[in-house]
């Protein structure tokens, strides 16, 4: 398999359980493996001839048996506390009690069923959504996947075209400097003022939120990268009839989807773009979750 890394340290002894996610926790639950752990998953599409090392488990339970860690997927937990994952998997009590004493969960962000499920058990909950390092690793392969949905949604070019990134945290920061390489007229909708000014000095101009609106019919496309309810209805219906509609963010989202779709606007929700490259991106999420395996077991945690 092309661009494979080696696993950092060694992890001989401890047993690791890889629960839900896509063809990144592949690549993740290879290299937990190759560093030396007991690797069970479930939950995540299983490759023919199977994951070197790794122990495809019968069930959900079977997966977190006795397991001292479990690496769940990075995207956020939907509505009814299911992660990812190719079933229906709601981590509870009666799920995680399978777990190992004083165990711990690393994943990208819990909801608040999980945290308190693992917290009645002594179950540590480590969140890595906000890792800024693991989150610039992984954004080259979510920037390119987002280009190419941008290509097949689109009968315009990219160049030239007026685009609105919303956000301008790790990916949209990156998302902006990658359009305006392709010859885009790129704004940038943040309320931070220093985010607006550092799209300003990449080459985009910058917009604070709640100018948003006004700014809608001059858009060919907006791309969203916030988590939070900021393009509304009145937003959707100021763009153009042919505009673009893209929510690049986790869960809840942070695009009026479903609206935007009813007025006959293109609308996407680009999840799980990481896996537009999984062995570069699960190799960079093996890198923090290593990174956070070694400082809860007493190492520099670096």
């Amino acid at each position: 398999m092309p661009n494979q890394q080696k696993a950092p340290g060694k992890l001989e002894s401890l047993k690791i359980a890889v629960l839900g996610g896509d063809e990144r926790e592949q690549e993740i639950a290879r290299l937990a493996a190759a560093a030396g752990a007991s690797v069970t998953a479930f939950g995540f599409p299983w490759p023919e001839g199977g994951v070197a090392g790794v122990h495809l488990a019968s069930s959900a339970r079977d997966c977190l048996q006795g397991a001292e860690f479990c690496l769940m997927p990075i995207p956020g937990i939907a509505a009814d506390g299911s992660i990812f994952a190719e079933e229906k998997i709601i981590p509870r009590e009666d799920l995680l009690s399978a777990m190992a004493e004083g165990a711990h969960i690393i994943l990208g962000k819990a909801d608040e069923g999980l945290k308190d499920a693992a917290g009645r058990l002594g179950i540590g909950i480590h969140e890595y959504e906000h890792d800024q390092e693991l989150m610039l690793l992984r954004a080259p392969a979510i920037v390119e996947a987002a280009i190419r949905i941008i290509i097949e949604n689109t009968v315009i070019t990219i160049h030239n075209s007026s685009v609105c990134v919303v956000g301008q945290g790790n990916i949209g920061s990156v998302l902006t400097r990658s359009l305006i390489a392709l010859g885009a007229r790129v704004t940038v909708a943040a309320r931070n003022p220093a985010q607006r000014a550092m799209a300003y000095a990449a080459g985009a101009e910058g917009l604070p939120l709640e100018r948003l609106a006004k700014a809608a019919p001059g858009f060919d496309m907006i791309l969203s990268t916030v988590p939070a309810p900021i393009v509304t209805q009145t937003i959707i219906d100021a763009l153009p009839a042919t505009a673009l509609v893209m929510d690049l963010s986790a869960p809840p989202g942070g695009v009026d989807l479903d609206h935007a779709r009813r007025s006959g606007r293109k609308a996407v929700w680009a999840r799980a773009l990481g896996r537009r490259a999984p062995v570069t991106v699960g190799a960079s999420q093996w890198r923090g979750v290593a990174r956070i395996i070694d400082r809860l077991r007493g190492g520099h945690g670096r």
